[in-house]
C-alpha cells in the first residue's frame, strides 16, 4: 500500500493524454475501497467498482506464507465495460530451485501456502499472469517493453530505509499487449515489479504492485487523462496501515517495534516517497502524463491534476469535475458545493 500512489503510475507514460470518449466534461467521485476502507480515490462518477481488500485463509492456502498481509485484488470498469483498470494481489512464491528442501517440491505444488514457481523478471512475469488470466485470448502480441530500473532503484531504497537484514532485488517493467478476447481485440498496459528475497530467503520472492489498464485496440492511448486523475488521487487511510502493520506483526509472531520506531519508518518513508514523486512529478507527469498544479480553493493547498481540460471544479470532499466546455458550470446540472480550482500561479507572478 506504500507505494500505490505512484508505482502504478509509471503505466502512464505511454498512455497519453488523448481523448476519452469524446467527454468534453467528467465528474469524479472520491470513493473508498469498500472492504476495509484502506483507501480511497476519484473516479468517474459513473464507473463500477468490482473487488478491494482480500486476505487469504492459511487453513484453506495450505500454509501462512500468503496469509500475512492483506492483498488488494481492485478495479473499475466503465459503464460500457470498454475500459478497465486493475490492481493485482502481492502473491509470495517460492522458487524450487532455491528452496530448503530442493527437489521435494516440483513446480505447481504448494509449499507452506505458496506456489512453487521459478523466479522470473518482471517480463517473464507478466507473460506469465497474462496467459494465466486470459485463458481464452488469441492473437497475443507484445507491442513494447520498458525496463524501469529506477523504479527497481526506489524499491530498494526503500527496503533500506526498513533496516531489513535481507538483501532483497528487484526488477520492474511495463509491458503493452494486444490481444483477441471475446470476439474483439483489446490493448492492455500492465505493469509490475518482482522481489527476489535473495540468499537469507531461501528462494522467496514475489511480486509488487501489479496494476493493468485495458481498452479496445487503438483506444489504450486515449485512457491516459482519466487514468491520471485515478492513480494521482489515492489518499490512503493511516489508521488502516497502523491496523495492518501491527496485525502483519502478529500474524508473523515477531517483536512488536515501539510506536517510535513506526513513527520513525513512516516518516522516512514518507520523506522518500516525497524526494522520488518530485522527479516523478517534473520528468513524467507534467511533461509525459499531462498534469498541471492547481490551487485547491477549499483547503488552500497545491495539488495535481489533470492539464487534458481546460477547467476544473472540486468540493470539500475532494471530488473533482473537469470541462472542456467554457460555459459549463457545475450549479446549473444541479451540482452543489464545487468551487473552480485555478492553476497555481508560476514565479515570478506567484
Amino acid at each position: 500500500m506504500k507505494h500505490l500512489v505512484w508505482r502504478a503510475s509509471l503505466l502512464l507514460s505511454v498512455l497519453g493524454g488523448g481523448c476519452w470518449a469524446q467527454s468534453r466534461t467528467v465528474q469524479f467521485k472520491r470513493i473508498a475501497e469498500p472492504n476495509e476502507g484502506a483507501f480511497t480515490l476519484l473516479a468517474p462518477a459513473d464507473w463500477r467498482v468490482r473487488g478491494g481488500i482480500v486476505r487469504v485463509n492459511p487453513n484453506a492456502a495450505g500454509g501462512a506464507l500468503n496469509a500475512i498481509a492483506a492483498k488488494l485484488d481492485f478495479g473499475l470498469v466503465s459503464p460500457d465495460g470498454k475500459i478497465s483498470a486493475h490492481w493485482y494481489p502481492e502473491t509470495t512464491y517460492i522458487d524450487p530451485r532455491r528452496m530448503p528442501a530442493a527437489g521435494a517440491f516440483p513446480p505447481g505444488s504448494n509449499y507452506n501456502g505458496a506456489l512453487v514457481l521459478a523466479l522470473p523478471g518482471a517480463f517473464g512475469y507478466i507473460e506469465q499472469g497474462f496467459r494465466h488470466l486470459h485463458p481464452r485470448a488469441g492473437g497475443f502480441k507484445v507491442k513494447a517493453r520498458y525496463p524501469l530500473p529506477a523504479a527497481a532503484q526506489s524499491y530498494a531504497a526503500v527496503a533500506r530505509l526498513m533496516r531489513i537484514p535481507i538483501q532483497f532485488r528487484f526488477d520492474a517493467g511495463l509491458m503493452v499487449v494486444e490481444y483477441q478476447e471475446d470476439g474483439r481485440m483489446w490493448e492492455e498496459a500492465i505493469y509490475t515489479a518482482v522481489q527476489d528475497f535473495g540468499e537469507a530467503g531461501a528462494g522467496l520472492w514475489n511480486n509488487r504492485d501489479t496494476f493493468s489498464v485495458r481498452a479496445p485496440a487503438g483506444e489504450l492511448e486515449g485512457t491516459g487523462r482519466i487514468v491520471s486523475i485515478i492513480l494521482s488521487s489515492v489518499q490512503v487511510n493511516p489508521q488502516w496501515v497502523h491496523g495492518e502493520i501491527l496485525g502483519q506483526v502478529k500474524r508473523n509472531e515477531i517483536a512488536i517495534r515501539s510506536q517510535e520506531e513506526i513513527a520513525r519508518l513512516d516518516r522516512e518513508i514518507a520523506e522518500h516517497r516525497r524526494r522520488t514523486n518530485s522527479e516523478i512529478n517534473n520528468q513524467m507527469y507534467h511533461n509525459l502524463m499531462g498534469t498541471e498544479e492547481y490551487v485547491n480553493p477549499v483547503t488552500r493547498k497545491v495539488e495535481v491534476g489533470s492539464n487534458a481540460w481546460n477547467h476544473r471544479w472540486v468540493n470539500e470532499r475532494g471530488e473533482a469535475i473537469y470541462s472542456d466546455d467554457p460555459n459549463y458550470d457545475p450549479k446549473r446540472s444541479g451540482l452543489d458545493g464545487y468551487q473552480r480550482s485555478a492553476v497555481r500561479k508560476r514565479f515570478p507572478d506567484g
